[in-house]
């Protein structure tokens, strides 16, 4: 038995700094991927993400997008009428190519009125991805629409964006770790070194895997224990601002929204279709609850929890369908998937009391871990050669059984002998 992490999330936090205003979550939408999004899906969304305690949507809005218009349109009038969540657009760069700023003025102005767009400091917040040949279009948009301006222009690094004065504030895409390696904060308190008392937007991902030869794109970095990792960074570091990579991108496999089978990319259908994500929104108000509290106060546990992901087929079971651990088309040393994505099962269990947590893969012998604390204990158990139909979780106190959750085979039957590298993710009942 192996245990990455047995870390309740109860510990002193130091912050330097004080905030100008209140923290807040917002995650990554993909507009790209609504063409096909009702007005009932975007309420739906709205609400699901509410009911995570995410408190807006970054809205990624690409130039050759026709369809743009009218998922804005549903999307804030879904957010003007659920109340409480708001919304800012995030200029996509490199889609398609670049915007042009009168572009970028006419849709600011356009929905910046909205009771439901995100203000800072009574600003219409704005934000990019990448951008950076367009630097000096933004003196100019600013001047025509007001906007609070934090892009992300990670390309640059924290000096390069940071030296351009034109910025509010920053995000930074550097959500994941290179190679076989885990997540450290280092990146992120180089950003906000380097912005002073400018905010910094952290940047929190659960996954990465893509294979869209359309784009070029067949790489994975590692996800593993990451969801958990991350949010404890974000508690420790107390940025201004997190943003979620992402609701609804299903290419890259980040999403932590609903499925909607229209928005997935062509190719992505194979390695997405029945991986849900959703569960791991389950312990996010405990996370957000935790970062915006400053870890000052045990934040509610209306019922315990657990939630659990891992992927489908061990590593050797299949071909790597090309894919390399790490994107050396960004100049990273490729590394062998199997060294980056871990074939182990990660829970979660958010408990109000010390128990026990057990993890069986198929009928074979389950595994006892000890939650020793109220709040989130994460573990990890390798697969060792495990495989199974299904497996089961529980969380037990006093020889009593808790909570139960049943997962999704570990097979070494692979889809058109393949690996699938994206994370099945389930919870308890």
């Amino acid at each position: 038995m192996h245990v990455a992490h047995l870390v309740s999330i109860v510990f002193a936090v130091a912050v330097a700094s004080i905030q100008a205003q209140a923290k807040e979550v917002f995650a990554h939408f993909i507009v790209g991927n609504s063409a096909g999004s009702t007005y009932d899906d975007w309420v739906d969304d709205v609400q699901k993400a509410k009911d995570a305690h995410i408190d807006g949507f970054a809205l990624n809005i690409a130039p050759q997008d026709t369809y743009t218009d009218t998922s804005l349109q549903n999307a804030y009038n879904a957010a003007d009428a659920a109340g409480n969540f708001t919304l800012f657009l995030s200029f996509d760069y490199l889609s398609e190519g670049a915007w042009s700023a009168s572009d970028v003025v006419t849709k600011i102005n356009t929905y910046k009125s909205h009771s439901s767009q995100y203000l800072y400091n009574g600003q219409p917040l704005v934000s990019t991805f990448e951008g950076v040949d367009n630097i000096n279009d933004w003196t100019s948009i600013k001047a025509q629409t007001g906007c609070f301006f934090i892009p992300d222009w990670s390309s640059l690094g924290p000096q390069g964006a940071t030296s351009n004065a034109v910025i509010d504030g920053a995000f930074s895409w550097d959500a994941w770790p290179n190679g076989a390696s885990d997540m450290t904060d280092a990146a992120d308190q180089q950003w906000m070194t380097a912005l002073g008392s400018k905010p910094y937007m952290m940047p929190v991902s659960p996954w990465f895997y893509t294979n869209l030869p359309q784009w070029s794109k067949n790489w994975l970095w590692r996800g593993d224990d990451l969801w958990h990792d991350r949010w404890q960074q974000v508690i420790e570091l107390q940025p201004e601002l997190v943003e979620i990579i992402t609701w609804n991108d299903y290419g890259e496999t980040h999403y932590i929204g609903p499925i909607r089978s229209a928005g997935i990319p062509s190719g992505a259908q194979t390695y997405v279709s029945n991986m849900t994500h959703d569960n791991w929104r389950d312990i996010l108000p405990f996370y957000i609850d935790s970062y915006k509290n400053g870890n000052t106060t045990l934040p509610s546990i209306p019922s315990e929890k657990l939630v659990f992901w891992y992927r489908p087929n061990p590593s050797s079971s299949g071909s790597t369908g090309g894919t390399t651990g790490n994107n050396p088309s960004q100049g990273q040393q490729a590394v062998a998937p199997n060294l980056v994505s871990q074939d182990k099962v990660f829970v979660s269990a958010l408990v109000t009391a010390p128990a026990d947590v057990s993890v069986q893969i198929g009928s074979n012998a389950p595994t006892t871990l000890r939650a020793t604390t109220a709040g989130v204990n994460h573990f990890s158990v390798p697969f060792n050669g495990q495989t199974g139909s299904s497996v089961t979780f529980t969380i037990s106190r006093n020889g009593q059984q808790v909570v139960s959750g049943t997962g999704m085979g570990i097979t070494d039957a692979c889809t058109d002998g393949t690996v699938n590298w994206n994370a099945y993710v389930g919870g308890s009942d």
